[in-house]
């Protein structure tokens, strides 16, 4: 069992442990390259978030409510106010558990109150878990760029 929250600004340290619990391969698939540690300034820009065009929710078990084990996000894409970059990450050993699917769920209610209308992702084209997660928010209602290594795909949430 875990509890989902928005992300806090003090957060900070418990953002970087958790990075650093995860897997390079993780850590690749949620930054599309090498990334062995978060900066300062990533983690800064990372915890503060305004609540309306950059959202961002944490799980943390209900055992240790102070380690995160899975963050999601959205943020507002600056040229179309109804549409998000959204990005999410699961620790290692909870994958493939339902984790991913309950923060997206949550974040794309989120981002409906805020009136966002569309979520975009770039993700690895051999990310087959992140594709299967982003067609079970809309079936059917997903348009796909395949751009060599990757893939950019933008999903109609639902009203």
């Amino acid at each position: 069992m875990v509890h989902i929250r928005p992300i806090r600004a003090d957060d900070g340290a418990r953002l970087n442990e958790a990075y650093e619990r995860l897997s390079p391969e993780s850590k690749y698939r949620r930054f599309l390259g090498v990334k062995p540690r978060l900066t300062s300034s990533d983690t800064r820009y990372l915890v503060q978030v305004d609540g309306r065009d950059h959202v961002a929710l944490v799980a943390t078990p209900l055992d240790d409510p102070e380690s995160i084990i899975a963050v999601a996000r959205f943020i507002r894409s600056e040229q179309d106010s109804r549409a998000a970059e959204w990005a999410i990450v699961v620790g290692d050993p909870y994958q493939q558990e339902g984790l991913a699917t309950a923060l997206l769920e949550r974040l794309a209610r989120a981002a409906a109150e805020r009136g966002i209308t569309r979520f975009k992702a770039t993700m690895l084209a051999d990310n087959g878990p992140a594709h299967r997660l982003v067609r079970s928010l809309a079936p059917g209602a997903t348009r796909e760029r395949h751009l060599g290594t990757v893939d950019e795909i933008e999903v109609e949430l639902a009203s």
